[in-house]
């Protein structure tokens, strides 16, 4: 294009990369950049302005200026046929087992995860995006070391895919456009895109995304744009493209119709990301005050009542609208060699998605396969014959904005253990996520990078508010500081190849984010930093 540089790859060859690096793709990708790319950073401004008048009067509230959105008539696009139910939706990375493993689950979506579940190193970036290839077109297999062969299902149908790019803040310095490293969000889905839109249309299905870290409908209207640019550019119908909104964030909780508003020719549903969304609470109001603290994260359930709040009002929102309501993340994972970790994994996510199905959303994520029956049973139970329930409207509930900030409903305490446990997991996350494996196996629950997220956000929050612990000593940073070196003394007498891991190196992120002066956005900002390629 006249006037441009070439865009630049500086990532390190990756297998199949010739395939997915191709010039149209490249080309296109940069068109997305240079189209949308300074909107991006103007967004990300914008939060930063939001947030610091929100600290100063801790206060959110519903908009004044878009009441005439929730107050008309309108309904978002009816949903294709394949993502009409959504009972249950398999969450995971996109590496080849673990995607040949979801799409065989018996799941009705597996959301291939680009984001929180994925390391943004150029092997998962690129890897990803030849696996997604693959699946499509039914050519996904896996060889194990041990020999065994993993191959797509050809005598069930397979999980509908719905792909979660990176959020707005992450960029992707491994792809450079006019000098500037591209967005993140718009590399993972312009590659995704550019490949793939027309033969999932050919396969009746389509390009199905998920949105990540979205805090107002303005951005959701970037991604309405972003969207309406893709498919003139390569000449797909208006609407082609459907994306389910992650409500993951404070902000945006408080401006659900507007976001499916902005989006809705391209609108399928929003889902309650449970833990994003306490993360976020955290964060907004870390330096609000005292009654803005929360207790350890284990005290902070769905049944908490400002919790029950989002999710109940969510419900309301989408149905009222036409879209489904998908419910969060329930990590606990089985363990095929303790049957007592077993049945209860088993347990609690069937009381936990008894809970989301009696709320009236439409279906739930679940993280390993042998929960997809449990989760498929109790909404089967709940639905009947029919695909899911728009049909319940939830009129009953009457949700404002000071249901959503009730944190003091919380109550419970902080505890050594607590504060113990967000170091152990925080520290145990980040180094496998150094090493490019973004879903991590801790104490029988998969967790990502939301998970440590909460963890270092809520230390930050008791040192900068000087709580006490239960026994009535401070949460201090030289107290972080010694209980992170035990942990490191731990894992260093546990660990048989610690000297080739980077503990060390994770604990100097984890410090970073947890006890800095100033607020880090983004843990997988320093992070990704820290990354070797």
């Amino acid at each position: 294009m006249p006037g441009h540089r070439a865009v630049d790859v500086t990532g390190p060859p990756v297998e199949g990369q010739d395939e997915i690096l191709t010039p149209g793709a490249l080309a296109f990708v940069a068109s997305l950049q240079r189209e949308f790319g300074a909107r991006r950073d103007d967004l990300l401004a914008a939060r930063r302005v939001r947030r610091d008048e929100v600290a100063r009067k801790g206060r959110l509230d519903f908009l004044t200026e878009t009441a005439h959105v929730r107050d008309s008539e309108w309904m978002v696009a009816p949903a294709p046929t394949d993502l009409v139910d959504r009972r249950v939706e398999m969450t995971g990375p996109t590496d080849r087992k673990m995607a040949i493993n979801a799409l065989n689950s018996g799941a009705r979506v597996w959301l291939a995860d680009l984001e929180d579940a994925s390391t943004p190193h150029w092997h998962n970036v690129i890897g990803g995006q030849v696996n997604l290839r693959d699946a499509i077109r039914g050519s996904l297999s896996f060889a194990s070391p041990e020999g065994r062969l993993y191959e797509l299902r050809t005598d069930q149908r397979l999980a509908t895919i719905v792909v979660r790019p990176r959020g707005w803040h992450l960029d992707e310095r491994h792809l450079v456009v006019d000098g500037r490293p591209a967005v993140g969000g718009l590399v993972d889905f312009g590659l995704y895109f550019f490949h793939n839109a027309l033969e999932l249309l050919d396969r009746g299905s389509g390009p199905y995304f998920y949105l990540p870290k979205t805090e107002s409908h303005v951005e959701a209207r970037l991604w309405n744009d972003v969207f309406t640019f893709a498919q003139q550019a390569l000449q797909i119908p208006y609407g082609t493209v459907r994306a389910t909104v992650l409500i993951e964030t404070i902000p945006a909780a408080l401006e659900m119709e507007e976001i499916l508003y902005e989006l809705r020719d391209h609108a399928s549903g929003l889902n309650a990301g449970r833990w994003d969304y306490l993360f976020s609470v955290i964060k907004y109001f870390r330096d609000a005050g005292p009654e803005f603290v929360l207790p350890d994260r284990a005290s902070v359930p769905m049944t908490t009542p400002f919790m029950r709040a989002y999710a109940e009002l969510l419900v309301q929102t989408c149905h009222k609208r036409g879209a489904l309501a998908i419910g969060g993340m329930s990590a606990f994972i089985p363990s095929r060699r303790d049957e007592e970790v077993n049945a209860r994994a088993f347990d609690q996510v069937r009381r936990d998605k008894e809970r989301e199905a009696g709320q009236g959303f439409d279906g739930s994520w679940v993280a390993h396969p042998d929960l997809v029956p449990v989760c498929r049973a109790v909404f089967d139970e709940v639905l009947g014959d029919r695909p899911n329930q728009l049909r319940v409207l939830r009129e009953d509930v009457d949700v404002d904005a000071e249901d959503l900030l009730d944190f003091r409903s919380a109550g419970g305490a902080i505890t050594r253990d607590g504060l113990r446990t967000n170091i152990e997991v925080g520290l145990l996350y980040l180094e496998s996520w150094l090493g490019g494996n973004g879903a991590v196996a801790i104490h029988n629950l998969m967790e990502d990078a939301a998970t440590a997220e909460i963890c270092r956000s809520q230390i930050w929050q008791w040192v900068h508010n000087r709580s006490l612990l239960e026994d009535g000593s401070p949460v201090t940073a030289a107290l972080v500081r010694e209980l992170t070196a035990e942990q490191l003394a731990t894992f260093r007498a546990e660990t048989e190849d610690f000297g080739s891991r980077q503990f060390e190196t994770a604990a100097r992120v984890f410090e970073e984010v947890a006890l800095a002066d100033e607020f880090v956005d983004f843990l997988t900002l320093p992070a990704y930093e820290a990354v070797s390629e």
